[in-house]
């Protein structure tokens, strides 16, 4: 996210700020800028926080409508940029498109947000569902609809992964005379971005606080802001770690590279927990359905076929990510910072939840201690 928000911001000076698009230090001044932006609002609280995001969402449907608009207006006046058959909708198999899937489900992931807050939203168990699936729709629909009017606007070949819905507001108004579209929609999608960055720093700050609060992790994670009633700790490891990434990323790569690796890299660690999610789906329908509980229509076949389908495409998306892109020039960097930087990350994991659980032992172990010498009569009365 951070990478695609300065990619995009480049735009907003023309090509007066295109030199910097291959300049891995403005890449990791202008992410750790965005980084800092967003950690400050989340440190003052949900009720200044949500404004980020909320806006970010309103600006990027904007962008997203004005795309779909101008694709239509390129393919009425000039044609299509790129060529369409029967042939071409088809999915190809080779592995240069089996590595694009593994980012398409990417694309997906997040809406486990909205659980994890479920204690600050209003009516959740009653909203959530029709917000999850109504979701889905819209988010498939958006993505074939944006990414149609862009193959309009611009040959496929020329699309960069970076800057590639801004180079259609760019070459479609200058060829229908309307100046200046750029900058604006670079503006309103890496502000859309910037909403998704505080988006994400909101729930992954309240994970690591409840694991501070279940002592998993160290207490200082449980600690509130004495004046905001934030969880400003787990908020600041959270942004620096983020930082770190980032940091290592880029190391010993171009600009594409980083965002190639940084994105295969989040991968791994995102979906593994969906491996648990969709086993446990299948395990549980075995057991009997509290009152509360909200069943998928067709009832448990249906149930199991959703968490078997789902757990395949996990793994599959978690082997493809590993493969790096055809013109990355170290390919077995890549591999290694990929995959050194996913297993990282997961035995951080591991060693948390072990370290956690002795914790949790020995803790239960003197409170026994203590009641139990509380319990017995003292002899020498």
């Amino acid at each position: 996210m951070l990478y695609y928000i300065a990619g995009n911001a480049l735009l907003i000076g023309g090509q007066r700020w295109q030199h910097l698009s291959s300049s891995p230090t403005y890449f990791i001044l202008a992410s750790l800028a965005c980084l800092a932006l967003a950690t400050v609002l989340n440190l003052m609280g949900l009720n200044i926080g949500k404004w980020l995001s909320n806006l970010g969402a309103i600006v990027e449907w904007l962008a997203a409508l004005a795309l779909i608009v101008i694709g239509f207006i390129a393919w009425r006046t000039f044609g299509s940029a790129t060529e369409f058959t029967p042939a071409s909708f088809a999915p190809i198999l080779n592995l240069k498109n089996a590595i694009f899937w593994a980012t398409v489900v990417f694309a997906f992931a997040g809406i486990e947000a909205g659980p994890i807050l479920g204690d600050e939203i209003k009516n959740a168990r009653r909203i959530l569902p029709g917000a999850l699936l109504l979701a889905g729709v819209i988010i498939t629909g958006t993505y074939i609809l944006v990414t149609l009017s862009v193959l309009l606007s611009l040959p496929s070949g020329e699309v960069s992964n970076l800057q590639g819905v801004t180079q259609a507001f760019e070459t479609v108004g200058s060829r229908i005379g309307i100046t200046g579209l750029a900058p604006f929609a670079a503006a309103f999608i890496a502000l859309g971005f910037l909403g998704k960055l505080g988006a994400w720093i909101t729930t992954g700050a309240r994970l690591s606080f409840a694991a501070g609060v279940d002592k998993f992790l160290p207490v200082a994670f449980a600690r509130v802001h004495p004046k905001w009633g934030t969880p400003y700790v787990a908020v600041l490891v959270l942004s620096l770690l983020t930082a770190l990434l980032a940091l290592l990323g880029q190391a010993g790569t171009s600009v594409k590279g980083a965002y190639d690796v940084l994105t295969s890299m989040a991968l791994i660690p995102t979906y593994i927990p969906f491996l648990y999610l969709f086993a446990a789906m299948i395990k549980l329908q075995s057991e009997p359905a509290g009152s509360d509980v909200i069943r998928p229509p067709g009832g448990k076949p249906v149930a199991i076929l959703l968490a078997a389908l789902g757990f395949i495409t996990t793994v599959a998306a978690i082997i493809l990510s590993v493969i790096p892109a055809e013109d990355e020039i170290n390919k077995l960097l890549t591999v290694a910072k990929v995959v050194g930087l996913a297993l990282v990350l997961a035995l951080i994991g591991v060693a948390i939840y072990l370290i956690g659980s002795r914790r949790q032992v020995q803790e239960n172990a003197r409170a026994n201690d203590t009641s139990h010498a509380s319990a017995t009569p003292d002899k020498t009365l």
